[in-house]
This record gives C-alpha cells, sequence and structure tokens, in this order.
C-alpha cells in the first residue's frame, strides 16, 4: 500500500505574511505573480506556492527557497533534483490551497469553492462522461448544483494526477456521482490502480484527491495559523 498526504493551507494573510511568502518565491514565479492584474489572484498565487514551498522542503529536508522545479512534457511542475520518488500536486481556489504528496505514485488534487452554478446540468453535457450526466440528471435539484462540484473536483483529481491536461477529455473516462463515495469506474488506464478520497478543505468547498495506486492510505493535514512566521522575511 502507498500512502499520500494531502495538506490543506489557509490563504487569506496580512501583507507582512504575505511579504513572507513572496521572499520565498525564485525569479520565475515572482514574475509569474506580477502578471496577475488583480491584487487577490496575485496574493492567492503568492501564497499558495509559498506554501508549497514549505510543504517539500519539509518533505525533502531542505531549505524551502532551494526547492527547484522543471516541467514536463505535458506542462505539469515537477522536482528538478531527485527526490526518491516523490510527486506533488497543487491546487487552490477562494483562500483555500491543497497540497498533494505521494511517493512511488502521481497524486493530483483539485479544490473548489462552491456557487450558484443554475447551468451545471448544461456544463455536465458538454464535458462529462455519459454515466456522470445521467446521474447528476437523476438527483434532486436541491442536491445537483453541491454534487456537481464534487464530480468537478473528482474528475480534475484524475486528470490531475495524470498530467494529461487538455490531451484527455473529462468525457474520455468516468468517475462516480455522489452521493456515491468518489471512485474511478472506468477509463484513465483503469480502475483498479486508482484511490480517490473526498477532502474537508474548509465550509463552502469541494475537494479530491487522486492518487494512482491502489488503496492508498491518505493522510490529512493542516498548515498551522500563522505558518508564514516559521521563515524569515527578507
Amino acid at each position: 500500500m502507498k500512502d499520500a498526504t494531502v495538506v490543506v493551507v489557509a490563504l487569506r494573510l496580512d501583507p507582512p505574511r504575505l511579504e513572507r511568502c513572496a521572499a520565498l518565491l525564485d525569479a520565475g514565479e515572482a514574475a509569474r505573480a506580477d502578471r496577475f492584474l488583480r491584487g487577490e489572484d496575485r496574493a492567492r498565487f503568492i501564497a499558495s506556492h509559498a506554501a508549497l514551498r514549505v510543504v517539500l522542503g519539509r518533505a525533502l529536508s531542505t531549505d524551502p527557497a532551494g526547492v527547484a522545479f522543471r516541467a514536463e512534457t505535458t506542462g505539469r511542475p515537477a522536482l528538478a533534483l531527485p527526490s526518491g520518488g516523490l510527486d506533488f500536486n497543487l491546487s487552490h481556489s477562494g483562500d483555500r490551497a491543497l497540497i498533494g504528496l505521494a511517493r512511488d505514485a502521481r497524486i493530483g488534487v483539485d479544490v473548489e469553492v462552491r456557487r450558484p452554478l443554475p447551468d451545471a446540468l448544461r456544463i455536465a453535457r458538454a464535458h462529462f462522461a455519459p454515466g456522470e450526466t445521467r446521474a447528476l440528471a437523476a438527483l434532486p435539484p436541491e442536491t445537483r448544483e453541491a454534487a456537481f462540484f464534487d464530480l468537478w473536483t473528482r474528475k480534475e483529481a484524475v486528470v490531475k494526477a495524470l498530467g494529461a491536461g487538455l490531451s484527455l477529455p473529462l468525457a474520455a473516462f468516468q468517475v462516480t456521482v455522489p452521493p456515491d463515495p468518489p471512485r474511478l469506474l472506468a477509463g484513465a488506464s483503469g480502475p483498479d490502480g486508482w484511490t480517490l478520497a473526498e477532502i474537508e478543505a474548509g465550509p463552502g468547498t469541494a475537494a479530491t484527491v487522486a492518487v494512482t495506486a491502489p488503496n492508498a492510505a491518505i493522510l490529512v493535514e493542516h498548515l498551522p495559523t500563522g505558518w508564514p512566521d516559521h521563515f524569515p522575511a527578507k
């Protein structure tokens, strides 16, 4: 059995803590942060990528500022140096981020802030597998919207674990639809080699982790309040 860890991170930080986060980023990350037009988006990027460095630094027993990244052929971020088979994935939405870690397996995480979505069925019919759409349409209207976001994060977590991006259409594989527990049913290299699990990321969110290993044990952790205070500002 392979184990995986999902770290939940609160991203709403005051300016001094956000400055500490910005000090951890490398030149490429700082340039990407500067391209955001909205301050809210810029702050979310800085905080989530600093948290990623903190979590990876702890896992690798190294300085968070020294963690180096590379891009896989699909563009998926990976560690630049040998890491003992450590894989990671990052997702953020609103004021929450998820960071997934797994050794000798691929991991994908996705978190979404729930919001009113009156055209959920139309979106499902355009992007999801037919069986998923039928299951979603069969739900009571009052539960359909919440189920859509749970379903969406299940599918996105699988795509992110594979690193396939837009090359894998969401309709090419099928997962369960709430209230059924998360599970891969078909496609994406077969259902037997996967573990999917819901993650409690905070009120008003939907979140899922997907690991390319059967029966993986999922450990959920939270970065403590004031986590940027544990490294110095420049």
